[in-house]
């Protein structure tokens, strides 16, 4: 199924949906999530339409995506570095709203600034200043992405500083797919704020 835009109609499975039917599904979804949560029974409106994601993922999780395609697998059966993988492009989002947040928006100066947050010096230093405020379970999908085997690193990149590097990124792409976004906002701008305040 692809993203829902301007009321054109999408392709789910062999037919088609509105955008409208698109937004009622997440809607149906959310509803769902809220009285699982409430009962115990946590049914899934995306299983009931054949989608991926696993039993462990819930409707209100997977309505809170950017787009309507859950992963292949339920989260914590991802791989880290899957999860590096859509963790980069959200963390990219971030930096690059960070940025244009600034009063100066020509392209050369929010590129140089944009290289202050992504490369893997920095990532693995916005890791450690957050690491403290990480739980029992965030710090394991850390220990994780620190230890997946990416196989090549970057020849400008601190083998070291590339393994954080990869660490962060796997916990955001984990904080995006189970749906923990204000937990994933939050510690990305208390990273920013600390990186900022670090460097003067």
């Amino acid at each position: 199924m692809a993203a829902e835009m301007s009321g054109h109609q999408y392709e789910e499975g062999n037919g088609t949906v509105s955008g409208e039917a698109l937004r009622e599904g997440l809607a149906e979804d959310r509803e769902a999530a809220g009285k699982g949560a409430a009962d115990g029974t946590c049914e899934r409106a995306h299983e009931r339409k054949g989608e991926r994601g696993g039993p462990e993922a819930s409707g209100e999780a997977m309505a809170a995506l950017w787009f309507p395609e859950p992963p292949s697998k339920p989260t914590r059966l991802l791989p880290p570095l899957a999860l590096a993988y859509i963790g980069d492009a959200v963390y990219e989002v971030a930096v690059r709203q960070h940025v244009i947040a600034r009063p100066n928006l020509r392209p050369h100066h929010l590129h140089r600034e944009s290289t202050k947050f992504v490369s893997a010096k920095a990532q693995a230093r916005l890791l450690a200043l957050i690491e403290p405020q990480l739980t029992e379970q965030e710090q394991d999908v850390v220990r994780q992405g620190r230890n997946a085997k990416s196989g090549t690193v970057p020849k400008n990149a601190d083998v070291l500083d590339y393994r954080h590097a990869t660490a962060f990124e796997s916990l955001v792409g984990y904080l995006y797919y189970t749906g923990a976004h204000d937990r994933l906002r939050g510690l990305i701008l208390q990273g920013f704020e600390l990186l900022e305040r670090a460097d003067g």
